[in-house]
């Protein structure tokens, strides 16, 4: 599959795409890469009767003239000196962008929508999206009165479990930390406390500094692996908790949380599930979702132009 060095980032007019706009054309910027804008919008397919007593299809005209204009709002955002493509897509948008993450390198949408020209809520996209792209995805959230800008980023946070995709996930979080030079904290949950989600099957008399030990020492190879030599600032973590509450809880101090989209355990054997669902929901920062496929295609840099200008 080829694919392009160009991030994907699609908007809807809301003030919580147009956060995601400015998150993407800075990692665009850190990486040198492109930016590619895309506005989907339905068109319903029944249609009106006509005065003389045929039917006329519904004319589109003002909502593409009003797709167009959250464009070119959110061009205007990207400055200067980016490479940036739009395209206008009819169809679904949370299908339309997992359609085209097929030749991205990344995929970014904001938490919040419904605003702009069409009452098209982001957050049923930015659900539907991590679950589904062929390439990695950025939510970026925002809240009234809290507009973080969350880049430059300097600090991140990644869940790490021991499955296959966590492991994908920590590899690209080491990328993205020194592609920031950022420092980036690696922690490993194990839910022992007798809370919510606990290991019911774990004997009474369990010795839980033993058992942190194990998932500490599991980690030190998973992150060595990871890091394969290369320069980043990097510390670990293994604690006792519930993973996607206590990395909800870090996204308070940090500008990125990553996460694999499939693993065993914690967080990661549900996404995209309800855990997932609660930390996206919930973050503070953008969580960038790694796909365990990812693993598997790679995303290897290429030069196929977008079919759509």
């Amino acid at each position: 599959m080829s694919r392009e060095n160009v991030i994907l980032v699609g908007v809807d007019g809301s003030d919580a795409s147009l956060a995601a706009v400015d998150w993407a054309a800075a990692e665009a910027r850190a990486r040198g890469w492109g930016l590619h804008i895309v506005c989907a919008y339905a068109v319903p397919s029944f249609t009106v009767a006509s005065l003389d007593g045929g039917f006329a299809a519904i004319d589109d005209t003002a909502i593409r003239q009003g797709a167009q204009a959250v464009l070119d709002e959110a061009t205007a955002r990207t400055g200067n000196g980016l490479p940036v493509t739009t395209s206008l897509e009819t169809g679904d948008p949370a299908g339309v962008l997992v359609e085209l993450s097929k030749q991205a390198t990344m995929a970014v949408v904001g938490t919040r929508g419904g605003g702009g020209f069409a009452d098209r809520l982001l957050g049923t996209v930015s659900s539907a999206l991590p679950a589904h792209a062929h390439c990695p995805t950025v939510v970026v959230p925002w809240h009234e009165g809290n507009e973080r800008g969350f880049t430059p980023v300097k600090r991140m946070v990644v869940g790490v479990d021991g499955s296959e995709s966590a492991k994908v996930a920590l590899r690209r979080a080491v990328d993205e930390a020194i592609t920031w030079g950022a420092h980036l904290t690696a922690v490993a949950t194990v839910p022992i406390g007798g809370g919510v989600g606990s290991l019911a099957w774990l004997p009474a008399a369990v010795d839980r500094d033993e058992v942190l030990a194990d998932v500490r020492e599991g980690l030190s190879v998973a992150v060595e692996r990871a890091v394969d030599g290369r320069d980043v600032a990097i510390s670990q973590h293994a604690l006792d908790g519930n993973a996607a509450a206590l990395l909800a809880e870090f996204s308070t101090a940090v500008d990125l949380v990553v996460v694999g989209s499939r693993g065993r355990g914690g967080f990661a054997g549900l996404l995209l599930g309800s855990t997932s669902q609660a930390l996206l929901h919930h973050t503070a920062c953008p969580v960038l979702v790694v796909p365990a496929r990812c693993g598997d295609e790679g995303t290897p840099p290429s030069h196929v132009p977008w079919a759509r200008r």
